[in-house]
């Protein structure tokens, strides 16, 4: 593995408010882009392109994505970035808008490049310690955990705080889960194509081309797609449909190859969509290491990870269940190749 590199684990920030009039209204919608551009500057990146819906607003940044509801915001952010810097300002534009804030839920897995994080990022301790301080007291139920895996280099860090001390806030449809999946050791064939060609820009052109070259475009067939290439490597991708999002974005360099896949879905679905939908990923990227964690209400759907899973050769080495306030069930699954795990079980003797 290389000393140093590009960091592509992401922080990922969720913030929930609530107000008079949060459904008929835009609410966070209403923020002005250069506000928004003010906030990313705190954190140290920028947009890159952009699209929306009827529901919300979704940004491809310089570093992963933001999406932009009428009482939700979800700040997804890689490298060296100042993702909780984001709180403050917006905390205050919320107030500004009769919004208040009433659920934060904070997550990460390990860093493949932890000694070169900025404070508070060296250590979860000092995450939750700031995040502490950042919330307002209203927020009082308070949980932080990190959730373990066989593998010393994969955990998931989360953080969960709610102004209520149901499990669930009261504003969040029943049945709905988030898929978040880190994939490393990608494919090295595979990886090439996230690369630009010879000549090629960085843009939305090389996006949309990376997009139909790899596969992506037919994760989700139906969605709308907001994609963009960077120079001289990786890619990232917004996907809207109807009220749900996807997002992917992929560090290709060997030796620190990385890529992130998150969707919302819904226990009501058709059983068989999130099993298609993990089959489709992994043929995308083909790791050698995958772990996905699953936020929801129901214990339904991480049963069906396994299942999508296994059959494309990649075995289940762990699994972690805990409850966080404001989220739900929490289930951290970690997976790894045939290959993988013999190379692990040579290392271990």
């Amino acid at each position: 593995m290389a000393v140093s590199g590009f960091e592509g684990f992401e922080k990922r920030l969720e913030l929930h408010f609530s107000g008079d009039d949060p459904v008929v209204g835009m609410g966070l919608r209403h923020l002005d882009f250069q506000l928004l551009e003010q906030v990313l500057h705190a954190v140290q990146c920028t947009v890159v392109s952009a699209v929306g819906n009827h529901y919300f607003d979704a940004y491809v940044l310089s570093e992963s994505s933001l999406f932009v509801y009428p009482t939700k915001i979800i700040i997804k952010t890689c490298g060296t970035t100042q993702l909780l810097k984001s709180i403050p300002p917006l905390l205050h534009h919320g107030r500004r808008l009769g919004l208040a804030l009433c659920g934060c839920r904070y997550t990460r897995g390990s860093f493949i490049f932890p000694k070169a994080q900025p404070f508070p990022y060296t250590s979860f301790r000092d995450e939750v310690m700031y995040l502490e301080q950042s919330l307002p007291a209203t927020l009082c139920f308070r949980k932080a955990s990190v959730m373990p895996s066989k593998m010393s280099s994969h955990s998931w860090h989360v953080f969960s705080a709610s102004d209520e001390p149901h499990m669930v806030l009261r504003h969040i449809p029943d049945g709905i889960y988030t898929i978040e999946v880190c994939m490393t050791d990608l494919d090295r064939v595979l990886a090439r194509k996230f690369f630009l060609r010879p000549g090629g820009k960085a843009g939305d052109v090389a996006g949309k081309e990376m997009t139909e070259l790899t596969g992506i475009g037919d994760i989700n067939p139906g969605a709308l797609i907001c994609d963009f290439g960077f120079d001289p490597c990786g890619y990232s991708m917004n996907g809207i449909d109807g009220d749900r999002y996807s997002t992917i974005h992929v560090t290709p360099e060997d030796g620190y190859s990385y890529a992130s896949f998150e969707c919302v879905g819904s226990i009501y679905d058709d059983q068989n969509d999130v099993v298609q939908v993990l089959k489709k990923v992994v043929q995308v990227f083909r790791p050698a290491t995958m772990s996905v964690s699953t936020t929801c209400t129901s214990h339904e759907v991480w049963t069906r990870v396994a299942a999508a899973l296994e059959p494309m050769g990649l075995k289940c080495r762990s699994c972690a269940v805990d409850e966080f306030p404001a989220a739900g069930s929490v289930v951290f699954q970690t997976f790894t190749t045939r290959r993988k795990e013999k190379r692990l079980v040579e290392v271990d003797m």
